[in-house]
């Protein structure tokens, strides 16, 4: 904790979105745990990604958010009642430290409402946010999200620890076989995560189903094609495209669980993404041996890209070398199509070479 304030009893984390960025705050929590082994871990996370960190083992207690519910507070008194009921739970709590990783004006109000005496987030913060805070620290906007993040856990004197592992519920692992309907053993397993909230950040889907049609050419293996239930319609389109056995090539979108979607994502040997959740819940399922490349146009991977383990990034060229804001939709996919099909599979390749010599003994 900041200097003069002593081992904290219990402490929250204050991360409730996006799903992404859920999986890459895990190290915060396992430096906490690691330095104050007693202390009592609480994470606040949006309620439909309370998967994602139910099961790790430095978080004893999930806080969850009803962002849907309680965006319409001003317009329903009861719904008004029940975000003040809510809001005193977390008083009553009587958190020692509070730790806001994101950084925006929701969650600085979460922070300032547990009335915590120690509230640090970043003195950048955004939206006013860095007001609700009792310790405003200092961090730096050309480094990784995780290493700001670690700025704030050492302003608490705690060092730190790259553990990007993530863990899966039980009932998840079993749930997610049921709904796929075949068994995935004895051949390879990639997943494709071709869907995003911006077209800036999507490889075309016309890429992604010559990808898949090499890849199911060329060693017979399982395709998992992962998205929300808004996205169905897009990646049932994809599995047309693509073609092959309804056996092989499985679309998960609107039927899985982000704890399913966890599940399956362990279970696979090399994860294919573009700049979304499953590119970094991958890298959290490194240490079970799952391989990940990430494709990435006006993002920079420098910054938000998969951190540590051995994950690997194809970036498109940007245009004149000039950064771009992927919320310009009219830039629509124009820049990720400079990554070809080609120079994917090439990499595939490579990645899976490098495994079986890994693999052999």
């Amino acid at each position: 904790m900041p200097a003069g304030s002593g081992q904290p009893g219990r402490i929250l984390l204050v991360r409730p979105s996006a799903l992404g960025d859920v999986c890459r705050t895990v190290p915060v929590a396992a430096s906490l745990a690691r330095a104050w082994p007693d202390a009592e871990i609480h994470w606040l996370v949006q309620d439909g990604f309370v998967d994602a960190v139910a099961a790790h083992p430095a978080v004893d207690r999930v806080v969850p958010f009803p962002r849907g519910r309680f965006g319409r507070w001003m317009r329903s008194p009861a719904v008004a009642r029940e975000l003040l009921e809510w809001t005193r739970r977390l008083r009553d709590a009587r958190y020692d430290l509070v730790i806001d990783c994101q950084g925006l004006s929701r969650s600085g109000f979460m922070t300032r409402a547990t009335n915590a005496s120690q509230r640090v987030g970043d003195r950048r913060a955004r939206e006013f946010a860095w007001l609700a805070y009792t310790n405003r620290v200092e961090t730096a906007d050309a480094v990784h999200e995780v290493d700001r993040m670690f700025r704030l856990v050492h302003a608490c004197g705690v060092e730190t620890v790259p553990d990007m592992r993530l863990y899966v519920p039980a009932e998840a692992s079993e749930s997610w076989r049921t709904k796929l309907g075949v068994r995935l053993e004895g051949a390879s397993v990639t997943t494709l995560a071709s869907t995003g909230r911006w077209q800036s950040k999507a490889w075309p889907r016309t890429h992604w189903a010559e990808l898949g049609r090499r890849l199911l050419a060329r060693d017979g293996g399982h395709l998992l094609l992962l998205g929300s239930p808004a996205e169905q319609e897009d990646v049932e389109a994809l599995q047309d495209a693509i073609g092959g056995p309804s056996d092989r090539v499985h679309c998960l979108a609107g039927r899985t669980s982000v704890g399913e979607m966890m599940a399956a994502i362990e279970q696979s040997d090399l994860v294919v993404s573009n700049d979304s959740a499953a590119l970094h819940m991958a890298v959290g399922f490194a240490h079970r041996g799952v391989h990940s490349i990430g494709l990435f146009g006006p993002t920079d991977p420098a910054k938000v890209g998969p951190y540590g383990g051995d994950a690997h990034v194809l970036r498109a060229p940007l245009p004149d070398g000039r950064a771009v804001n992927y919320r310009d939709r009219d830039i629509g996919d124009s820049i990720m199509r400079g990554i070809d099909v080609d120079a994917v599979f090439e990499r595939i390749e490579s990645v899976r070479g490098t495994a079986s010599k890994v693999a052999d003994p």
